[in-house]
């Protein structure tokens, strides 16, 4: 006779009950999961454990009628992550994108997560995840405003009103806490200004929208993109203020004259690592073009700056074997390109919370496995 096994079937209603939604503590989550990533107490994909996925992309044409044509964020993707100290998880963030979905009342992107026992590799849990990255997205510069703003950071610029830049601030403002003012910038005057108007009701802040990009980046001691455009936003060196902090969770670049005298923090240097090899791979001339980080990939190719291999990480920093802030005039650019762990972590937090609060629905897999 065969071991029984099940798995716990949650629900978004679920993930909801659960606290998924809850941003303080998923910030301290991820800081405690960026400290794993420092050790080295983590997999991830790949001949070098630091991959962030696998992409299955489509053809930009077909003979076959029903095969999907390649289109503007068109994909599915696998990202499988083991987690280790009191997690000890493997798991797995699988979604489709379809950037027509909103027509069809559908997110762009829609999102499962699986956990599987690290041993025995039996599911564990399957989960609605839409939230889960949302928040996990949202958290990680939580945390870099955590260690990385400096003191009395007054004034907040989100660049982009969209849902991931409103999950970004919710974090932000929970660490930045003397805050007085928050500039939103996007294409479209109307969406920024309905993103003030809710940050103004929401945390009682002074807010206001605009579209003048120079604007919002001059003003700014904390400065947030996370733009969905697919062409990638362009900034002036002078526009950045002294002992400013600007976070990449969106597409960016700024004037090498920045990089070269400020100081670059990487969410994990590690996947940036396989990032950049992954571009060497590729002709010459489609090189450091798509992706977040890449202008400062390029910078490293050419000898302008040392190599992803020296760089330093946010987990480096909450671990204590790196420098962070050095000093209230300095500047500093935190680059976050997304890992399976945080939503592996998330994911387990609230797995472990559905189980003491009765959630969810247990599913089974088997009495006795068939095949033993």
């Amino acid at each position: 006779m065969g071991k029984s096994t099940g798995f716990l079937y949650l629900n978004e209603e679920d993930m909801i009950k659960a606290g998924v939604l809850d941003v303080a503590h998923c910030i301290d989550v991820e800081e405690e999961l960026f400290g794993l990533l420092s050790k080295g107490d983590y997999v991830m994909g790949g001949d070098k454990h630091n991959a962030h996925g696998i992409a299955l992309k489509f053809p930009k044409e077909s003979p076959f009628p029903n095969m999907p044509i390649d289109a503007p964020d068109r994909r599915f993707m696998a990202m499988p992550a083991y987690v280790g100290g009191r997690f000890h998880v493997a798991g797995q963030k699988w979604y489709g994108s379809n950037i027509i979905n909103p027509q069809r009342g559908l997110p762009r992107s829609i999102l499962m997560v699986m956990l599987n026992d690290a041993d025995t590799c039996e599911p564990l849990a399957l989960m609605s995840a839409n939230l889960v990255s949302a928040v996990r997205t949202g958290c990680v510069p939580g945390v870099a405003t955590r260690y990385l703003a400096r003191k009395g950071a007054r004034v907040c610029s989100c660049i982009g009103a969209g849902p991931v830049s409103k999950a970004c601030f919710d974090a932000i403002v929970l660490e930045a806490k003397e805050l007085e003012e928050v500039i939103i910038c996007d294409l479209f005057i109307e969406k920024a200004e309905a993103f003030a108007k809710e940050v103004e009701e929401k945390y009682h802040l002074k807010a206001r929208g605009t579209t003048n990009l120079e604007e919002a980046i001059r003003a700014a001691d904390i400065i947030s993109v996370a733009a969905s455009s697919l062409k990638p936003i362009h900034l002036d060196n002078s526009w950045l203020k002294p002992g400013s902090l600007i976070m990449f969770t969106g597409r960016c670049n700024i004037d090498e004259d920045f990089y070269l005298s400020s100081k670059v923090i990487w969410d994990h240097a590690g996947m940036h690592e396989v990032y950049y090899d992954e571009h060497l791979l590729l002709p010459e001339n489609e090189r450091f073009i798509n992706g977040i980080g890449v202008e400062i990939y390029r910078m490293m190719y050419e000898g302008k700056l040392p190599p992803i291999t020296e760089a330093t990480s946010l987990g480096d920093v909450i671990n204590g074997t790196r420098a962070g802030r050095e000093s209230e005039e300095e500047r500093i650019c935190f680059v976050t390109g997304g890992l399976p762990v945080w939503d592996v972590g998330w994911s387990y937090e609230i797995y472990q919370n559905a189980l003491k609060l009765g959630l969810g629905q247990m599913l089974k897999l088997w009495d006795s496995p068939h095949l033993n």
